[in-house]
């Protein structure tokens, strides 16, 4: 199997097109966007699991049940379309219509996403001019649309691969947002992912829910979940995919959500580190789970990261109110290859000082071992700086 990783995104695959543009929801910057197929594609999604849904992701599930295949989606950022109410639901479904409109489609083909602020009403005469000026400036680059999806993100975040074995080649782009409100399931992200080989529907949502759960269900910048999560893949019925293909496509598509999600980590809103927390030798994988997200979404220790100082306590803290079964005794904690806590008491000032070092660096891992059993699960998380403040009291300003 030759594979080749790239600085693509959702059109490096071939036979999809997009666009980016500035309709004046946010200032002066690129604020809606538009992917298109040049054949219908299956289409699988992922959403929030929040009870408070917008307005997007409402039409957007109801389509993906109604109808089986799909050519375009249509993307703002800047207002989240969400407590919008019908006019909301209204206001989604004629982006769809006006989408299709401007691209000669059906509007069953049309999916549609908004990411951005809460509880304001979309500015739909900009949003119908920028559609309409998407439309006529799709393009086989994809910098535009990623730009376009951003809201407090400090960079497009995308990623590409080719693989190619026995002399069948196909390859997999995806680009996604998200720097704040991001906890599972999923964060507050949108990512898109494309592929030129055609899966069948059932096969694909099981190779994305696998990914999805292997990736952007493990980041946490701020335990806050947003309304507007969502992951749509679309693969094309250009040429099918050898069922003897599925493993190496599904490992590869993993790890392509895995290169998103960390990419979100890394520009979480304020960020300065990545830290992996991967809690081992659980009784079960639920204990496991529940004690490594604990501890990633404890702000305690997240702003410990943030100040450099190994403050096992504040982990024990965290992972005795996890609920998971373990006798706090047996407790082994490293940071990297540092081990600073054994069977429960820290191992003094030399460990602490040697842990200092550590966290010195952009990004490395907390390893928990429970003693409790077999089972193991990691959760990647950023720390929580100054900045994060700042970035969330200006967010509306």
């Amino acid at each position: 199997m030759k594979v080749k990783w790239c600085d693509r995104g959702v059109c490096f695959p071939k036979g999809f097109i997009s666009a980016g543009v500035c309709c004046g929801i946010k200032e002066e910057e690129h604020d809606l966007g538009i992917i298109l197929s040049e054949k219908p594609c299956n289409v699988a999604g992922v959403f929030t699991t929040n009870r408070v849904k917008a307005a997007p992701v409402l039409v957007s599930m109801e389509k993906l049940e109604r109808f089986s295949t799909f050519r375009a989606i249509v993307v703002n950022s800047g207002n989240a379309n969400c407590c919008t109410g019908r006019k909301g639901i209204n206001d989604a479904k004629e982006m769809c219509k006006v989408t299709a409109t401007a691209l000669g489609l059906d509007e069953s083909e049309v999916l549609v996403c908004s990411t951005g602020v809460i509880g304001e009403f979309l500015p739909m005469e900009n949003v119908r001019r920028g559609i309409e000026e998407a439309a006529k400036s799709l393009e086989g680059e994809d910098e535009a649309f990623s730009k376009a999806i951003m809201t407090t993100d400090s960079i497009p975040k995308r990623i590409a691969v080719e693989m190619e074995k026995d002399g069948f080649l196909f390859r997999i782009g995806g680009c996604a947002k998200g720097a704040g409100m991001i906890y599972p399931n999923m964060a507050t992200m949108l990512a898109f992912i494309t592929t030129d080989v055609e899966i069948p529907s059932d096969v694909l949502k099981a190779f994305l829910k696998d990914a999805v759960d292997a990736s952007f269900n493990r980041i946490s910048v701020d335990g806050d979940q947003s309304t507007n999560d969502t992951v749509l893949m679309l693969s094309q019925r250009r040429k099918r995919l050898p069922e003897e293909l599925y493993q190496d496509f599904s490992g590869a598509l993993t790890r392509l959500c895995e290169s998103l999600a960390l990419m979100i980590v890394r520009d979480g809103e304020g960020a300065t580190k990545v830290v992996k927390v991967e809690v081992v030798n659980a009784e079960s994988r639920e204990d496991a789970e529940r004690a490594a997200r604990r501890v990633a979404n404890s702000l305690l220790f997240k702003t410990a990261v943030f100040g450099e100082d190994p403050n096992w306590g504040r982990i024990m803290g965290a992972i005795g109110a996890s609920k998971a079964d373990f006798n706090p005794e047996a407790v082994d904690i490293y940071f990297d290859d540092v081990k600073l806590v054994s069977c429960g008491m820290g191992l003094g000032r030399e460990a602490e000082e040697k842990a200092k070092e550590v966290m010195k660096k952009e990004s490395f891992k907390i390893t928990i071992d429970l003693k409790a059993g077999s089972e193991c699960y990691h959760v990647w998380c950023c720390d929580l700086s100054y900045d994060y403040i700042r970035i969330n009291a200006e967010y509306r300003s």
